[in-house]
């Protein structure tokens, strides 16, 4: 028997949540991470989290690894993530509600992200490996554990 509609935005709102709590968990801060939580989980302060995306994400910098200069272009982010074992698909998380929690093909959404300067992440192994690409220029990370 087929799931319904509804059981089915559950296991997305799961998935979603995995994939989000597991980068939390991951790459933000200790002191920062329940807080994180807990706004990514309320729909009505979820928005405060993805603000923090632009402005100031409390990643840890020891996972951290600037994207160089002469390699900020989504052909060359992407092969950097593939080395680390990117998989064909990612998670977004991002300020740009569009953008915001769809699973998409990992050269699709790096070609739509990099460069345009929104708050954005993408989960690319579960607590792995992301991209984050902040509002300032030329602000892009690999989050590698």
């Amino acid at each position: 028997m087929p799931a319904s509609n509804g059981t089915l935005l559950l296991i997305r709102g799961f998935k979603r949540m995995n994939q989000e709590e597991a980068f939390v968990r991951s790459f933000i801060l200790l002191d920062k991470q329940s807080r994180y939580l807990e706004m990514l989980a309320s729909p009505k302060r979820r928005d405060g989290f993805l603000d923090c995306l632009n402005h100031h994400l409390d990643y840890d910098p020891s996972y951290a690894i600037q994207v160089p200069s002469s390699q900020q272009k989504a052909a060359s982010i992407e092969a950097l993530l593939r080395q680390r074992g990117a998989p064909e698909i990612c998670h977004t998380i991002s300020s740009l509600s569009k953008w915001d929690g769809l699973d998409l093909g990992l050269h699709e959404a790096l070609e739509m992200v990099v460069g345009y300067n929104i708050g954005t992440v993408l989960c690319c192994t579960s607590g792995r490996l992301a991209y984050y690409e902040s509002e300032d220029i030329r602000e892009r990370y690999i989050l590698f554990r």
